[in-house]
């Protein structure tokens, strides 16, 4: 061996370590890496499909899909899909349990092994808990805890979440979200199935708190869960915007938990402010943060009648001119579809000035020439399809004046009642062009529904101010464990006795009444005080809660 070590590459018979023979010839470790550098390489089956994820077809069962594609993306460790557990069952002893105390106790004692211990510690690790529906075994819900969701995990969800028809909920705790994650789950959701509309993000505090983005006035969210996330005055001041400005409004969410963070009295504020406009949000809790006396006034002032700002009293006017103008040029038009272009250029109510909606003489005019108009739509051929479409079964001469009511009142709230019964009883048509017509009246009540502003809601005029009757739509509201004293409590005994009053001289089945619940509990503020005793005495009644339970008992004692 020292012989051949000592003069290299001399016997063709031992090639030192990094060199090949070939043709008689010696090569270096570096020429055949070079060589050998263009050969194909066949890589694993597993590795070559990752490069290409987007050609999996997703199956809909979440389980094989999530794994197919995260092993095709290149992960070799991943959450596992399982069903979230549920808790145990009440335990109840029986005499066939206590003969096998002895078997347990030596099971006990047997499996205290490693393995064991590892297996005790499986709800630790990263998983993706989904609830299944209990008949189709459909997912319902998804909870992810724990466990950080990168953009790639994000983009797995995005093939394979649409596929689930009959998903609601999304529920993401601590999961390491940062504001560029959260776009990209935002962007996530209009891909998933129509009936998703629970999303719980808790304990994920982003540094630009852009939570607002969920709250879209495109979003189809109508639960939103931010507790835990340190939101402060300034992502209460997005959230409130989000909640409603004086052009835009949020109209889908319906319920915003908001507790266990750190809003103060100027968040509370933008949260009023975003009351004052949105007539969509039932359910709002603010437990658990740092408002004191002067948020809470603010959120106590918008539930009773509020003063109007200089620019909402612009805009009202606005608003209200606009639509007096659409009402009264909308009228003919929705019952001459099909006149020829000659026609609706005769038409005297296309290009009314706003000041006719003041003068009372107009009126009378613009009626008369709506009766010619019924007139001569009676002559025509086409008269029975378009009456039918015009006033829901009603004449022309029935229905316009009807119509014209709206804009005869000139000042007041614009209502659209007569749109409602052309959708309910346009059906019963049984033709295609009756139905084209039911279409087009459709839409005109879904461009009617969507221009209603709170703004024109009936307002009182004090002392040269205009005054909107609040928000009353908001039923429940949670300050528990916040720093309110007696002087907030004040704020709220007065809407709360504005609101009762209201509700008792208002029929039951009109409308929104007011709170219904409202948790005032752990502040700073004795609980024996006269002002809370009596917020709790004026909510009692008010409780669906506390009065389904002298229900309960009066069925229970009538059965006994």
């Amino acid at each position: 061996m020292s012989g051949e070590s000592s003069t290299p590459g001399a016997s063709p018979r031992a090639p030192r370590p990094g060199t090949l023979k070939s043709s008689g010839t010696v090569t270096k470790k570096g020429d055949r890496g070079a060589k050998e550098k263009p050969a194909p390489v066949v890589p694993p089956v597993g590795e070559e499909e990752s490069k290409n994820p987007e050609e999996y077809q997703c199956t809909g069962v979440l389980e094989t899909d999530f794994a197919e594609l995260c092993t095709r993306s290149g992960y070799t460790d991943f959450p596992k899909v399982v069903p979230r557990p549920r808790p145990h069952p009440t335990f109840v002893p029986s005499a066939s349990m206590s003969e096998k105390t002895a078997q347990d106790d030596q099971r006990l004692s047997a499996s205290c092994s490693l393995n064991s211990l590892e297996s005790k510690y499986v709800f630790f690790r990263p998983t993706i808990q989904v609830e299944l529906e209990p008949e189709e075994k459909w997912v319902k819900e998804i909870y992810i805890r724990g466990w950080r969701v990168e953009e790639r995990i994000l983009g797995i969800f995005s093939k394979c979440l649409p596929p689930l028809s009959q998903l609601q909920a999304i529920n993401l705790w601590k999961v390491g979200l940062t504001d560029k994650t959260l776009s990209t789950f935002i962007a996530l959701l209009p891909l998933c199935a129509s009936t998703l509309r629970r999303v719980s993000l808790e304990g994920n505090p982003l540094p630009e708190q852009s939570y607002h983005k969920l709250m879209a006035v495109d979003s189809m969210i109508t639960h939103l869960s931010l507790r835990n996330n340190n939101i402060d005055d300034h992502g209460a001041q997005l959230l409130g915007r989000a909640l409603s400005t004086l052009h835009s409004c949020n109209r889908t969410l319906v319920s915003l938990n908001l507790g266990f963070n750190h809003i103060g009295d100027a968040g509370a504020g933008y949260i009023a402010d975003g009351l004052r406009l949105n007539r969509a949000l039932l359910w709002l809790s603010l437990a658990h943060n740092r408002i004191q006396d002067q948020g809470a006034l603010k959120l106590a002032e918008v539930l009773r009648p509020f003063e109007l700002t200089h620019t909402e009293v612009v805009e009202r006017r606005r608003l209200l001119l606009e639509k007096g103008t659409q009402e009264r040029s909308r009228s003919p038009s929705s019952s001459r579809h099909g006149e020829s272009k000659a026609d609706r250029e005769r038409n005297p109510l296309i290009g009314v000035s706003s000041a006719a909606l003041t003068e009372k003489p107009d009126k009378t005019q613009t009626s008369k020439t709506l009766k010619g108009l019924s007139k001569k739509k009676e002559k025509s051929g086409e008269s029975v399809r378009k009456e039918e479409k015009s006033g829901s079964g009603q004449s022309p001469t029935q229905g316009t004046p009807k119509k014209e009511d709206p804009a005869k009142s000139g000042k007041g709230k614009v209502t659209i009642p007569e749109q409602k019964p052309s959708k309910g009883k346009g059906p019963k048509t049984g033709n295609k062009e009756k139905r084209s017509l039911l279409l087009e009246s459709e839409q005109v009540v879904a461009e009617a529904t969507e221009m209603v502003n709170p703004l024109l809601e009936p307002a009182e005029h004090r002392d040269g101010k205009v005054f909107l009757p609040g928000n009353k739509v908001l039923l429940h509201l949670n300050l528990l464990r916040n720093r309110i004293t007696e002087v907030g409590l004040e704020g709220f005994l007065a809407s709360v006795q504005h609101q009762a009053q209201f509700s008792k001289s208002k029929s039951p089945s009109k409308g929104p009444v007011g709170l219904l619940w409202l948790s005032l509990a752990k502040n700073c503020f004795s609980p024996q005080c006269p002002a809370y005793a009596m917020i709790q005495e004026l909510m009692l009644p008010r409780d669906p809660i506390s009065k389904a339970k002298p229900r309960e008992e009066e069925t229970v004692a009538s059965s006994t």
